[in-house]
């Protein structure tokens, strides 16, 4: 019997999980096992949450889970459980929640204490080995638990109770302010007081990129004409560009930035940040034809296709903030170390434009960033600067990688597929397109089962199941796939994946999408939210792809279930309207569904007018080509349009209004402009 039989972790795909199968501590994988041993022992149950790229999960690792005298007291009074909460993201929203109800700010790693039962009793996030940060040590916490458990029982039922009845699902009571054109104007407007007005973002640090709130005033000022809501985009997404957030040297964004100024990332990248990114700088792009988006969404893609593109064609999760134990150690530079890679000649001119200086910008190194002159140099001189940086490029590849997670999960893939697909079409990239069309097909062919999806894949498909995120991603990627091939077989499944979380997901009592199916049985309750966090929420996805579908099918039924889940939300998004950006901008497209048909002759060739389609941005439109001699349903508002002059001809529908046909590609342009925006009386 070796040392560590006792830790059940290395059968697991989970790079997470597999980080820590040669722990002393005997972790077992969630599930039914872990807490029939609970209950056979009498021990309460030690649940610890983390991720690959976490930085403070891999710290209390080395410091706790690798201490043997730790381990020991671990062993010896808990049932440990151990869970990626990538691959179980419903785990982590319960347990993340009831850290939130007993009054904690939220992070990972997630160290909750749980009741043989699975009801949560107590918990925090990162426990020193040592006191310090204000923060008892560790063992001393684990001892305290455990003799309250054994000792207090009644105080430990008391908090369960109180913890377990109160993560019911249940939407909020009170007042519903009707998402009107009126209320969304003045919400967004008034959301203007949160931004950042000298580098953009939210005001305050740490700063996230927080795509869905920006991506709900970018929409709001083009429907509204509001010019400051486009303004505080554009000035966030260019800090953000040339901020040290950007790997300057290699593509991708990081997390976030631990500063007010986006100098200092938290270095690990995830797939779903880039992906939201993307898909922002697109849009935004479309209008600005901004040189500086169109570099950044180049080298993004860049790096995703030459480091992210796991088994089969689709994208790996992450890359971790840490290598040889030491965070962002793989991105940062000596001054000495630059100089000898570009040359006397070259070193002052870089080191001025990027930031680079013999004491450095962070704790003795340099991060790259072009935050002193965000503008960008003419050709001549950005040609130089990008020779530069792929020789800075090509000597880190010989630096010891970070922790690379290359599971892949069907919702971060579905938010990359969708990006992809839309700067696909923009930028008119077919190899985007494929790359796109792989990762779909991988998900579509390899982590289904008959109708339903499975959540997580690394050498073959995982046990999680699926979420609705996972469902409502992958959904959006279809339609997204549907705009840029006019293939019906992607809206075709987008129906089917509809239907499943109809029949699994709806909570019919309530409103909205649990992010749980019916037949996940290993879990306490089955969340039901509608608001944003670092990813989509499923709820606030879905009311926009069931707009688009019911333009796709001329099917009703689809947008009477998208204003059923604004309804369920009212009070919640009333209540708390900055935390429900996504459930807003969702609700623009039920206020003013976007359709554009191009009805296309025989003969004809529809990509002029199809390319226009690159200069402008109508966020969540729906394109639909058709041939001249097919017939729309009765229920579309392009019902009955025809071709005019023999050339392919446009029709602009917002809501059930369509424009005059147009049958030039700047024509269409301008009337598209001018059918997206409403005046509110």
């Amino acid at each position: 019997m070796s040392e560590h039989s006792g830790n059940q972790l290395g059968q697991e795909t989970s790079p997470y999980l597999r980080q820590h199968k040669d722990n002393p501590v005997h972790w077992r994988p969630w599930g039914p096992e872990a807490f029939a041993e609970a209950k056979r022992t009498g021990k309460p149950v030690l649940l610890s949450v983390g991720y690959a790229a976490c930085h403070w999960c891999h710290v209390m690792a080395h410091e706790s889970f690798e201490d043997p005298a730790t381990a020991a007291v671990m062993n010896d009074l808990f049932v440990n459980i151990k869970v990626d909460r990538e691959e179980r993201p419903d785990v982590d929203s319960i347990y993340m929640n009831a850290l939130h109800l007993i009054g904690e700010q939220g992070g990972w790693p997630l160290t909750m204490f749980l009741t043989p039962d699975a009801e949560p009793f107590w918990g925090g996030t990162y426990f020193p080995k040592e006191p310090r940060y204000g923060r008892p040590a560790f063992v001393d916490v684990l001892r305290t638990v455990s003799h309250t458990f054994h000792e207090a029982p009644q105080k430990v039922r008391s908090n369960a109770d109180a913890l377990s009845a109160r993560l019911k699902p249940a939407h909020p009571k009170g007042e519903t302010v009707p998402l009107t054109e009126a209320t969304l104007q003045d919400w967004t407007r008034r959301f203007l007081q949160a931004v950042d007005p000298s580098t953009g973002g939210m005001r305050g640090a740490p700063k996230f990129p927080q795509t869905q709130f920006f991506a709900l005033l970018w929409r709001a000022g083009l429907r509204y004409g509001t010019e400051s809501l486009r303004e505080a985009v554009d000035l966030t997404l260019t800090h953000i560009c040339q901020g040290g957030i950007y790997d300057h040297v290699g593509g991708g964004f990081a997390r976030y930035s631990v500063d007010e100024q986006w100098l200092v990332p938290h270095f690990e990248k995830m797939l779903y940040d880039n992906a939201l990114l993307v898909d922002l700088m697109t849009e935004v792009w479309r209008e600005t034809k901004s040189p500086l988006y169109a570099r950044r969404i180049e080298e993004t893609v860049g790096w995703l296709l030459r480091e992210m593109v796991a088994q089969g064609g689709a994208f790996a999760a992450s890359l971790d903030a840490d290598s040889e134990g030491e965070e962002g150690k793989f991105y940062v530079w000596d001054f000495d170390e630059v100089k000898a890679l570009l040359g006397k000649d070259d070193i002052n001119f870089f080191a001025d434009i990027y930031d680079i200086t013999p004491p450095g910008n962070f704790e003795g190194k340099n991060i790259p960033n072009r935050l002193y002159a965000v503008a960008l140099r003419d050709d001549a001189t950005e040609a130089r600067l990008s020779a530069m940086l792929a020789k800075m490029l090509e000597c880190r590849s010989l630096r010891i990688r970070p922790g690379f997670d290359d599971k892949i999960l069907a919702d971060w893939n579905g938010l990359m597929i969708a990006a992809l697909a839309n700067a696909a079409t923009a930028f008119d990239k077919p190899e985007w397109l494929a790359a796109a069309e792989a990762a779909f097909d991988f998900i579509l062919m390899r982590m289904s089962l008959a109708t339903r999806l499975i959540h997580s894949y690394r050498d073959g498909p995982g046990n999680a199941p699926a979420t609705a995120s996972d469902y409502a991603n992958m959904i959006r990627a279809a339609l997204a796939l549907a705009n840029a091939t006019n293939n019906p077989e992607y809206v075709e499944q987008a129906c089917a994946w509809t239907h499943v979380l109809d029949t699994h997901y709806w909570a019919e009592d309530l409103g909205g999408y649990h992010l749980s199916a019916d037949d996940t049985n290993d879990i306490l309750v089955r969340p039901l939210s509608g608001n944003d966090d670092a990813t989509p929420n499923a709820n606030a996805m879905m009311v926009s792809n069931l707009v688009a579908l019911s333009a796709w099918t001329g099917n009703s039924a689809y947008t009477d279930r998208a204003e059923k889940i604004i309804e369920a939300f009212g009070p919640a998004i009333t209540a708390n309207p900055v935390g429900h950006a996504g459930l807003l901008g969702a609700a623009l497209d039920l206020l003013a569904p976007a359709l554009i048909v191009l009805m296309v002759p025989e003969g004809e060739d529809p990509t002029a007018m199809r390319a226009a389609l690159a200069d402008v941005s109508l966020p969540n439109v729906v394109v639909d080509e058709v041939w001249a001699d097919e017939t729309l349903p009765s229920s579309s508002p392009a019902s009955g349009k025809t071709v005019i002059d023999g050339a392919t001809t446009a029709y602009v529908c917002i809501g059930p209004q369509c424009s005059l046909p147009v049958t030039e590609p700047e024509k269409l342009v301008d009337t598209i402009k001018t059918a997206r925006q409403v005046t509110v009386a």
